[in-house]
């Protein structure tokens, strides 16, 4: 059955990219509802946002959704992917500002206010999208994949020159809370030369050393090092399932990522939905349903560092 909240969740902080601060409230949905965004700082216009991969206006260093209005909120990849990740299929986002807070880097503040409050199960089944037949896109040596299969099923590779962090590769069934178990605490990195050039633009002006992991060659400079040795794919796993997230029902196929960002992600969807023979739409049985990213997870399952 699908789900949503049983009670609003609130979380505050400030925004990675602009440093605003901002207030972020998830309250519960009907059932057929998805995921909405609502600017409730904007009043002259209209202030909903659908998280949805055709309102996705791409940024290389966050994924930002965009209504007809050119109302915007951004880095919503950490916040969709505990939603997914905890098997929430309906609620509105309510958030007082352009940005959602960063919190700690990863998603785990989320998650653990979501499995704080519980799911409320609601009385219609859930759908899903069954990838058909292979889907890539790719750019430069970067490619997204997307291939038929059980359930959903998260393979990256990432290859740096920062011994700190190298080449890592990951795969992950997403049931049975994997998601929460293995990747939700996992924050996001940058090399301490690419923070040095963003904030030379007026970007990662909210960054600091306790909401990313930022390396410099062979060193990490953030205080306590590492969570897991290979945070960084398990990070752009997350980011990954925040961003299919936004295909607006639950993915049943194989992703692949090598060398694969936000906009690579997006440029995946929007590839599989422009051809109908490469996807349909199913009406999950209890077996399908039970191998979705969420179903059944619990507080217990919370990473020990969390």
């Amino acid at each position: 059955m699908q789900t949503t909240l049983k009670s609003a969740i609130v979380l505050t902080g400030r925004g990675l990219h602009s440093g605003a601060p901002a207030r972020l409230v998830i309250r519960p949905a009907s059932a057929e509802y998805g995921i909405w965004f609502r600017r409730v700082d904007i009043t002259d216009r209209d202030a909903m946002i659908p998280a949805r991969w055709d309102a996705v206006h791409q940024s290389p260093l966050c994924t930002l959704i965009e209504n007809a209005a050119g109302v915007s909120v951004s880095t919503i990849e950490h916040v969709m992917a505990a939603l997914a990740g905890c098997g929430v299929h309906n609620a509105i986002v309510d958030i007082d500002g352009p940005e959602v807070p960063i919190l700690d880097g990863s998603a785990v503040e989320f998650v653990r206010a979501i499995l704080a409050t519980g799911l409320q199960q609601l009385a219609t089944p859930v759908r899903a999208i069954e990838v058909l037949k292979p889907v890539d896109v790719r750019r430069g040596d970067a490619f997204a994949r997307l291939d038929p299969g059980a359930g959903l099923r998260i393979e990256f590779h990432i290859d740096f020159a920062d011994q700190a962090i190298g080449v890592q590769t990951k795969t992950l069934n997403m049931a049975n809370g994997s998601f929460v178990r293995e990747l939700s605490d996992s924050r996001t990195f940058c090399r301490k030369a690419d923070v040095d050039a963003m904030r030379a633009q007026g970007l990662a002006l909210g960054g600091t050393l306790d909401n990313a992991v930022v390396v410099d060659g062979a060193k990490v400079l953030t205080p306590g090092g590492l969570r897991h040795a290979d945070e960084a794919v398990r990070h752009k796993m997350l980011d990954a399932l925040g961003d299919l997230a936004l295909a607006g029902a639950p993915l049943i196929g194989l992703y692949t990522g090598h060398r694969a960002g936000h906009a690579l992600t997006n440029d995946l969807l929007r590839k599989l939905f422009s051809d109908p023979t490469a996807f349909r739409m199913v009406v999950c049985d209890a077996a399908q349903a039970a191998q979705l990213p969420g179903a059944g997870v619990h507080p217990g399952e919370l990473p020990k560092v969390a």
